[in-house]
């Protein structure tokens, strides 16, 4: 079966899984009306990982939408997504990197996303003038490297990311070509099965070296499917990084999380980044771990790893930059760093705040 034919059988509906959650009709209905909000989408795949025995499982909690996601506290755009916007999908927020909103589709649709505004639910924001973004690439020089991004980038089609890497390829000043994409995790068959893809990503990543950037959250994601199309990367001469979400609930363990990072390493996945989760609605207060904990909780996994298993930043993606949480002082203050600013005056600038025990993100920095 393609994947887009598998695609096709996503469970997108509450009556798709109300025998599986055992439904009562009102929790039915009210599954419905979350839907019409933030739509479900999960790959028949993906949905084999859950453990239905379980109402707490992790992986349930990345898929199925909760009650709770009607908590409407929060914002929709919690990094400044729209203010560095410079064409309709293309975003331009640190000097050296630019990235492009490709499409607003997932194999799955997290229900931790942070691009909930959009993904299976907005186009509005997708780039559609790749000609206009490989200009504006070309005219400023400082750029070295381009985040192909979305929803997920390797939910665009075979021709669509060929068109964007052939433009893209030929700019001589760009280092690398990145893709962020969650298929490895939740339709790994999009990468193993689909030779013309393999085809495509060998053939460019000879001109311009290409990246893969996934997010694998929890050690049970990790199937031999999954590690098998992470290996079909790694042939190609892609190497893949990973970018772990801290998700109350689901690795907010030392165990847990120390677990997942040695999966990954074990299977030639670079741990990349841990990022605080970020305070949007319908998922602040489902996910979001308070700093001073999730810093606990990170250390303690970090300190289970061999050297390979500790090269990663524990950072927040905020408005002015990437912030990286250095730790805690024992005046009750927490230490932070930019490892990548908005204003050039602020890389690289320590500073330290006041964080309350429940606070989980950081509001003006002065």
């Amino acid at each position: 079966m393609k994947w887009q034919e598998t695609l096709a059988r996503n469970y997108s509906k509450a009556g798709d899984l109300a025998q599986k959650l055992n439904l009562t009709k009102e929790e039915n209905r009210r599954l419905d009306e979350i839907l019409k909000r933030y739509p479900m989408s999960i790959t028949e795949y993906y949905l084999s990982l859950v453990d239905f025995a379980d109402p707490d499982d992790p992986i349930r909690k990345m898929c199925i939408p909760s009650i709770s996601e009607t908590d409407m506290r929060g914002e929709l755009d919690t990094s400044g997504e729209f203010g560095n916007t410079v064409i309709t999908g293309m975003q331009h927020k640190y000097k050296e990197t630019v990235l492009i909103l490709s499409t607003h589709r997932c194999a799955m649709y997290c229900r931790h996303c942070f691009r909930k505004r959009l993904v299976g639910f907005s186009d509005k924001e997708v780039g559609q003038y790749f000609n206009q973004m490989a200009e504006y690439v070309k005219a400023h020089k400082e750029i070295s490297n381009v985040l192909i991004s979305g929803g997920d980038a390797f939910l665009n089609s075979n021709e669509r990311i060929e068109e964007l890497l052939k433009l893209l390829t030929a700019i001589d000043h760009l280092d690398c070509i990145r893709f962020g994409t969650r298929t490895p995790v939740t339709l790994p068959m999009r990468i193993t099965e689909d030779e013309e893809l393999q085809d495509i990503l060998k053939r460019y990543n000879r001109k311009k070296q290409l990246y893969v950037v996934t997010q694998f959250n929890h050690p049970r994601e990790l199937t031999k499917e999954a590690i098998k199309s992470v290996c079909c990367l790694r042939k190609m001469g892609i190497p893949v990084k990973n970018q772990t979400v801290l998700l109350k609930g689901v690795n907010s363990d030392k165990e847990v999380l120390s677990s997942l990072l040695k999966g990954l390493t074990a299977c030639g996945i670079i741990p990349y980044y841990i990022f605080q989760c970020r305070p949007v609605q319908g998922v602040k207060n489902i996910f979001q771990v308070p700093l001073k904990e999730g810093y606990a909780v990170v250390e303690a996994a970090k300190s289970l790893q061999n050297g390979l298993g500790k090269c990663f930043k524990y950072c927040m993606s905020h408005e002015t930059g990437k912030i990286e949480i250095v730790g805690s002082l024992d005046n009750g203050q927490m230490l932070f760093k930019y490892h990548q600013a908005k204003d050039e005056a602020n890389q690289g600038r320590i500073f330290e705040q006041s964080i309350e025990e429940d606070q989980c993100w950081l509001g003006g920095i002065g």
